[in-house]
């Protein structure tokens, strides 16, 4: 019996761990962006949807923990969060070979971003104007990681995380 308390509490606590893991990581990628000024490329914002998709599936994993549904709504939740994650790891391996030189980027891609003015009488003239950042170039570095490279170390931790909750069976 307590084996199966344990594999339950097992899969609420990788439930708890991976959601606030998701949400701490796309929060800080917003507040780099809203507080920083670190205007994101596209892949940047293609990186945060699958943490956009799976932070609910995330919630919905800590309720059916709490209400105690069957361990395989659980589980079969905790496995969607961790593909979800494989898939940004995925993207953010992909992006960091762009920034890196490894491979070319998509076209879709700008060259670079002029500032916005703040002249409202000028407003929509500089938004026809305004490009996205490059992807190939990162806007930041920390520890030789950009935020792709970032993203692929919190991605690989959250699959793993998700996975292992997955995987506490109980008996």
């Amino acid at each position: 019996m307590s084996v199966g308390v344990s594999a339950e509490k097992s899969r609420m606590v990788s439930a708890l761990l991976v959601t606030a893991g998701m949400i701490f990581t796309v929060g800080s990628a917003l507040g780099f962006q809203h507080i920083g000024g670190y205007t994101p490329c596209a892949l940047c914002l293609l990186q945060r949807e699958p943490y956009y998709y799976a932070i609910p599936i995330g919630v919905l994993a800590i309720l059916a923990s709490i209400f105690k549904l069957p361990a395989a709504v659980t589980r079969v939740l905790l496995v969607v969060i961790g593909v979800a994650m494989l898939i940004g790891l995925g993207l953010g391996v992909y992006h960091s070979g762009v920034e890196w030189g490894f491979w070319p980027g998509p076209t879709t891609c700008a060259t670079g971003a002029p500032s916005i003015t703040t002249n409202a009488g000028n407003l929509l003239n500089d938004l026809n104007a305004i490009k996205a950042p490059s992807c190939n170039e990162a806007a930041l570095r920390v520890l030789g990681l950009s935020f792709a490279g970032w993203n692929v170390i919190a991605s690989a931790v959250l699959a793993g995380i998700a996975f292992w909750g997955a995987s506490r069976k109980s008996v």
